[in-house]
């Protein structure tokens, strides 16, 4: 069996296209020579201007999904009639949708040609429904649910994406720079909330609140539309903005990145997803972190606790995000470069614990405020958690569910069950919901010590193997 033979599982049982390699022999040259990094630099460029999108994608994706916070500053309470724990209801029940729909949904684009236009299609979908959410709980309700399963499609599957196009020491960053856009959102949902909230409130006969949801999601529409042309598909799909060269190093990139791994027996992603209990471990940890973030769906809220109106209120909220956004590209960044993924995630959650200990601690408005840019730096690892599981599965098939598996379990069900970890009854200090956070985010770290210290384990044993068998330096874990 060829080297080339022995490698092509990892393209998903794809034929790589031989007429393409007849015409060129960059796949062939040594990857430092000078003709092939010109051609991975295109390459890369390329890509990366892809990503772009990507990220405009995600962006009117947590608007839609988020506004619904900012609504509450103008009257959707009143309006709606909600008591008690209904409006994080109206929170939780858009995760449970997304939890019904994210392993499917990557299993089923795992098996396309043209990913890009199914979720196109599914983003769309989603700005139609926040356009036309109801006017009383039941209907809100019922279409924050379906919110919930249409757009869920989307992070997954462009992180199932990015990991078919980038290599492990490539993907780290960008996988940060696709999560700038939750940051982006956080950012830009509140100031286009301020303005329209501010000056739409009465026009056509419509509350304030309720122009917030047409406007936004006729937004995410527009964008949507342009995503079949934009979104990137597979390697090994032909696309017109690749030349010949670079379509076939872009597959080649993919099996030299994890050359040394050994084709076993060839099993559904599905089945060896559930089977390897790393997934089940690193799904729990990420829940964990999940809950220690949780305080992003009522950040308005906790803003208002330092005590200016509404409009000011949501201005406020845009400069943590600014900096949790900062922190995240170096980060990042840094992570990559090191090969380090253990402790840029404890560093960064740390900090975040340390955002919870003052909120418990004072409420005075200035600590107060500052504990609010400490809180937000939970974010900062959500996306090297996933660029190290992706780093840590070579099949496509397996990280696509692992993926989707991991993503389903912590902002779906983790996300669920910690919107009731702030109900109006702990504030204004919200200590309660402040100690969980700390707990939470504990446990993860924890967790994440003992997955860092069995690829280690398991990086000692590779390379004893190779010494005793006089074999080449192979595959490594990043860790």
């Amino acid at each position: 069996m060829s080297p080339r033979e022995s490698t092509d599982w990892l393209l998903s049982g794809v034929e790589i296209n031989t007429d393409v390699e007849r015409d060129t022999d960059i796949c062939d040259q040594d990857p430092d020579s000078v003709k092939r990094k010109e051609v991975e630099e295109r390459l890369l460029w390329k890509l990366d201007l892809r990503l772009l999108f990507l990220i405009l994608g995600q962006i009117m994706s947590q608007v839609d999904k988020g506004n619904i916070a900012a609504a509450r500053l103008k009257g959707l309470e009143e309006d709606l009639h909600l008591t008690g724990q209904q409006f994080n209801t109206l929170i939780s029940i858009m995760y449970v949708g997304s939890t019904l729909t994210q392993v499917p949904s990557n299993v089923f684009l795992d098996r396309l040609r043209r990913p890009s236009v199914y979720l196109s299609y599914c983003v769309l979908l989603g700005g139609i429904i926040s356009i036309s959410i109801g006017l009383y709980y039941h209907a809100v309700l019922v279409s924050r649910f379906f919110l919930g399963f249409t757009q869920a499609t989307y992070y997954p599957g462009a992180l199932f994406i990015l990991s078919r196009w980038y290599k492990r020491d490539e993907l780290g960053l960008r996988m940060a720079c696709f999560g700038f856009g939750y940051y982006f959102s956080s950012l830009l949902g509140p100031l286009i909330a301020s303005v329209i909230l501010a000056t739409m409130d009465g026009k056509l006969g419509y509350s304030g609140w309720r122009w917030l949801f047409l406007v936004e999601g006729g937004l995410t529409c527009l964008v949507a539309a342009a995503g079949a042309y934009m979104i990137p598909d597979f390697p090994t799909t032909p696309v017109p903005w690749l030349t010949q060269e670079e379509q076939i190093l872009a597959q080649r990139r993919m099996v030299e990145d994890f050359g040394g791994i050994k084709q076993g027996t060839q099993k559904s992603g599905l089945v060896e997803a559930f089977t390897d209990w790393t997934v089940w471990w690193f799904a729990i940890a990420r829940s964990m972190a999940t809950v220690g973030e949780s305080f992003a769906n009522f950040l308005p809220t906790l803003a208002a606790t330092i005590g200016y109106g509404p409009s000011i209120t949501l201005l406020l909220c845009a400069p943590p995000w600014i900096f949790a956004a900062a922190t995240t590209y170096y980060v990042s960044r840094h992570s990559d470069a090191t090969r380090d993924r253990f402790w840029h995630i404890a560093v960064v959650l740390c900090g975040g614990i340390t955002g919870f200990t003052l909120g418990i601690l004072t409420m005075n408005p200035a600590l107060r405020y500052l504990s609010l840019f400490l809180m937000t730096q939970t974010h900062v690892p959500h996306n090297i958690f996933t660029a190290w599981m992706s780093n840590s599965i070579p099949e496509p098939s397996k990280r696509a569910v692992a993926i989707a598996f991991v993503n389903t379990c912590s902002t779906g069900i983790a996300n669920a069950g910690a919107s009731y970890l702030w109900p109006a009854s702990w504030g204004p200090s919200y200590s309660k919901s402040f100690m969980s956070c700390i707990l939470a985010c504990t446990t993860c770290i924890l967790m994440l010590w003992i997955y860092h210290s069995h690829l280690i384990r398991l990086n000692k044993k590779a390379e004893m193997d190779e010494r005793a068998l006089g074999l080449p330096k192979g595959f490594r874990f990043i860790t």
